[in-house]
């Protein structure tokens, strides 16, 4: 595995904790509890939106990367 696949499946995990923590959101009528999983999906967006930027910068500079976009036709 590579570093840039293991950080697309990072991505894709957080967001499906983020859906899942805003599906608990709606879900409840606990305002305490409706206040905390707000809050931990807003932490997950910072964390994906971290994992996308990392994704990005290694997407520009990894010469393996760059090298398999030129191979695509």
């Amino acid at each position: 595995m590579t570093v840039q696949s293991d950080l697309q499946k990072s991505v894709a995990q957080a967001e499906s904790l983020k859906g899942s923590y805003d599906t608990f959101a709606t879900s409840t009528l606990d305002n305490a509890a409706m206040k905390m999983f707000q809050e931990m999906s807003q932490d997950m967006q910072r964390h994906i939106d971290s994992l996308n930027a990392r994704l990005s910068y290694i997407e520009k500079n990894n010469p393996m990367y760059q090298q398999q976009q030129q191979a695509k036709p």
